[in-house]
């Protein structure tokens, strides 16, 4: 299972910054293909932030983690670029 955990954390990180990419980069130059993007965009981030935190509760009870190791992946999905240094810092060595 945390194989799968580290494929969805990979995901998650990419449609994060692909959605705030879409907000940062796009919304100012079209707006039209801003508001095409928008929906599957954040329907792929939204589906992969939930199943981002209930792999993370299924593997807290698994791995039998702490509650400060937990607590520190649940934040890294909230953080750009978090989920990228919460795979090196803390699932390299599980």
């Amino acid at each position: 299972m945390l194989k799968i955990f580290k494929i969805v954390a990979l995901l998650e990180g990419v449609s994060y910054l692909v959605l705030f990419s879409n907000m940062l980069i796009v919304k100012p130059t079209n707006i039209e293909l801003y508001k095409s993007l928008l929906y599957p965009i954040g329907m792929a981030h939204g589906i992969l932030f939930v199943s981002y935190i209930i792999l993370a509760i299924m593997l807290k009870f698994e791995q039998n983690w702490e509650f400060k190791k937990f607590g520190i992946i649940c934040l890294g999905s909230l953080i750009p670029f978090g989920t990228f240094y919460i795979d090196k810092k803390y699932l390299q060595n599980v």
